[in-house]
């Protein structure tokens, strides 16, 4: 046989035995998305933000799912996105110490989406006299964080303005009807029964929003929270009101609220969401969240010891 026909016939051979078919192409790379980044401290106030912009602008969170808010350390590819980001949103009142320095040398505008609430001052331990950070946490003082983004957004992008005020409209009437279930509920219970007790202060708004006392181990997340003097004083107030359950927060430790059940016959109500939404349920939008705590906190306290 000729030698050129049985380079023919190998090369036959080969493709066939691969199938015939040339290599794969590389898989294509996603679509640009260009429109205006908007970077939000923690994925909280990344929904809220995206409920008001609709599909006109790309909203992320600084921080991922989980994350714990006050003490966060941004990352270098935290930073690189801040660069390329067209404005950016924060809480405000004290809640991201982080920020600051995180932002200095970053061009985009910066709105603080708790500017016009009216603040709860902390009393006790080492943040007293400054405001407590958790407004988002009640559906009135929400209201205002959603209309200040869609304030935000019509100034970034004035042709949209219609659609993200029709958006905070919509979002707002979510939040009413959250807070109109909260006062319907905290009523119902017995006035002996309306004391939120958590690990960490941060349901100050919902609280007198909704008609109930409140009781913490700590006003904001510390290296000194827990402490046996919190406890024991958590477990007075407990005692003293026969406050039927207490509960605390998904992003630290319950194990010193564990002592106060153990202390004191309460209940443990359960986990709440405050400073993160979760990957899917139970919590995965700022109404999802807002919806879950309300009715675990209003089952907790409608049971007995």
């Amino acid at each position: 046989m000729p030698k050129y026909r049985r380079f023919a016939l190998v090369a036959i051979v080969l493709a066939l035995a691969t199938g015939g078919c040339a290599s794969p192409a590389a898989p294509a790379s996603a679509p640009r998305d260009d429109r205006p980044l908007v970077l939000a401290t923690f994925t909280v106030l990344r929904d809220l933000a995206q409920r008001v912009a609709g599909d006109e602008l790309r909203v992320e969170s600084v921080t991922k799912v989980g994350a714990e808010i006050h003490g966060y350390e941004p990352t270098p590819s935290d930073l690189t996105r801040a660069h390329g980001a067209q404005l950016i949103l924060s809480n405000g009142l004290g809640l991201e110490g982080w920020l600051a320095q995180f932002v200095q040398d970053v061009d985009a505008p910066q709105v603080v989406l708790s500017k016009g609430i009216d603040p709860i001052d902390i009393t006790v331990g080492e943040y007293k006299g400054r405001p407590n950070p958790h407004a988002w946490m009640s559906p009135v003082a929400a209201e205002v964080y959603v209309r200040n983004a869609a304030a935000a957004f019509a100034t970034l992008l004035p042709g949209a303005a219609d659609e993200f005020s029709a958006n905070a409209d919509a979002l707002i009437a979510q939040l009413g009807e959250l807070a109109d279930e909260l006062r319907s509920a905290v009523a119902a219970l017995p006035e002996s029964q309306r004391m939120l007790i958590s690990c960490e202060g941060a349901f100050s708004y919902l609280a007198r929003d909704a008609g109930l006392d409140e009781g913490y181990l700590w006003a904001v997340n510390q290296e000194s929270q827990g402490t046996a003097r919190q406890a024991a004083a958590l477990i007075d107030t407990v005692r003293q009101r026969h406050v039927p359950a207490v509960f605390c927060e998904s992003t630290v430790s319950d194990a010193v609220q564990q002592q106060v059940v153990a202390d004191t016959g309460a209940r443990f109500g359960g986990i709440l969401y405050v400073d993160s939404l979760s990957d899917g349920p139970p919590v995965a939008t700022f109404p999802d969240l807002l919806r879950y705590d309300i009715r675990a906190i209003v089952d907790g306290l409608g049971g007995s010891r």
